[in-house]
């Protein structure tokens, strides 16, 4: 049997599709990653983090990839705990190789962000007319 609560305009609606309380989208080179946060039908608040990117295929079409983790309030310390300690390895570990190649990753973002916004295709041949 279907679970239905009245919202504020006294209408019914059904349960199983809850609003999101709260998100914030953060754009990041290539992909943009999601943090919704939800409620479960106790009320209880969970998270959701979605990393989505565009995928183009050979005919010129495109699709979204998405994956989606779902993180729930008792494991949040341990989550950000291990999130941090595996940052702070990064950060101690390979910060130059890091460094020189998220510089190329967004030049490259932005080149292809101003090609979308001209119209022409990703996969033009590019041609330097100065070494000719």
């Amino acid at each position: 049997m279907e679970d239905f609560e009245k919202n504020e305009d006294g209408l019914e609606t059904d349960s199983k599709f809850r609003e999101e309380i709260y998100s914030k989208a953060v754009r990041a080179g290539k992909r943009t990653y999601f943090f919704d946060v939800k409620s479960t039908r106790r009320d209880e608040l969970y998270l959701t983090i979605t990393e989505s990117k565009k995928r183009f295929e050979q005919d010129g079409n495109f699709h979204f990839e998405k994956h989606k983790i779902f993180l729930y309030k008792e494991d949040f310390d341990k989550f950000a705990e291990g999130l941090q300690e595996v940052i702070s390895f990064i950060d101690q570990n390979q910060i130059e190789e890091y460094d020189d190649q998220y510089e190329t990753d967004n030049l490259e973002n932005q080149e292809e962000k101003v090609l979308e916004e001209v119209g022409v295709d990703k996969d033009f041949t590019k041609i330097d007319f100065e070494a000719l």
